[in-house]
């Protein structure tokens, strides 16, 4: 795989690490990726036995290779474990994907032509829209006060600098991961690839997005628009309430943003208390999860609360 850096031709080595937990099928990701890598790595987070056999069935048929941890492990801590295989496998570029996600035809060389015109730039994404009608384009942009969805005129440059990337799709050189570091796997799932974005802007890398580059990506949750909001507000399952709550009150606790972000994220967090716990149904499992979430971050403690999500 060559991409242009400059005046001269460098050669690319990418391993995709795809990221399963009871999935569907995957014939439509892995047929998207298997031709645009070197190898896909999938890592499987627990599935059932009967759905871990239909994986590794769709996976033999593109010559990938299945990780099955036997336990779910959480997100931060799976893609590591996929990370470290692809170091093993001397790559130079690792493809972030989740099991809802498929690649547009080219979307990696795209990535690597973006990435190759800069090398400040640590981690390329592609333009991810959801499929499902008034869905969102996934990018996030640095402003004063918080990460907001870029403008349709940022989407129209070539390469958009970003606060941080969703984590599918996103292509991170190895260089950036041996100076950055790995995913906080304690953070168990949400935030991580925020998490990941801020240590990485602060360790001197540029995060950009690529709009020519395309995914199709469907988050899996319901969608509610709210008056007086332009964009659908995504909802989570109860326990994805305790771990979006927990993370968001850790990182606000670290000081890992920037004072304004800290700011507006504390609020956006008693924002996001109030409209979960009164109004988006199952309220009494939901109360009992932001509390929890609430106590646990404030303790500051991380890791898996011990039940599926």
């Amino acid at each position: 795989m060559l991409h242009q850096a400059g005046p001269a031709t460098v050669r690319a080595h990418v391993v995709a690490v795809l990221i399963s937990y009871n999935p569907g099928p995957l014939g439509e990701q892995l047929a998207a990726l298997a031709p645009q890598v070197e190898r896909v790595v999938v890592v499987d987070n627990g599935s059932r036995a009967d759905v871990l056999a239909r994986v590794q069935e769709a996976a033999a048929s593109y010559d990938a290779e299945v990780v099955a941890l036997g336990q779910n492990a959480g997100i931060a801590a799976a893609t590591n474990v996929g990370i470290e295989r692809a170091r093993e496998l001397g790559t130079t570029h690792v493809l972030l994907s989740d099991q809802d996600s498929v690649a547009a035809p080219n979307m990696v060389d795209t990535l690597l032509a973006g990435m190759a015109t800069d090398p400040a730039i640590g981690a390329a994404g592609p333009l991810p829209a959801e499929d499902r009608e008034g869905g969102d384009e996934l990018v996030y942009v640095a402003r004063a006060w918080a990460p907001k969805r870029a403008y349709p005129e940022e989407l129209a440059q070539p390469i958009l600098d970003v606060a941080f990337l969703i984590a599918s799709g996103c292509l991170i050189s190895m260089d950036a991961l041996r100076r950055v570091g790995l995913m906080r796997s304690q953070m168990f799932i949400d935030h991580v690839d925020l998490e990941w974005g801020l240590r990485a802007r602060a360790a001197g890398f540029r995060l950009v997005c690529v709009p020519a580059a395309r995914l199709h990506h469907s988050l899996g949750d319901d969608v509610v628009m709210l008056p007086g909001r332009a964009q659908p507000v995504h909802v989570h399952g109860p326990i994805r309430n305790y771990y979006i709550l927990r993370n968001t009150i850790i990182m606000v606790r670290r000081g890992i943003m920037p004072w304004r972000w800290r700011v507006r994220y504390t609020w956006w967090a008693g924002k996001y208390v109030a409209f979960n716990a009164l109004l988006a149904g199952r309220g009494k499992e939901r109360r009992h999860m932001l509390r929890r979430g609430l106590g646990d971050g404030f303790r500051g403690r991380l890791g898996r609360i011990g039940h599926e999500f």
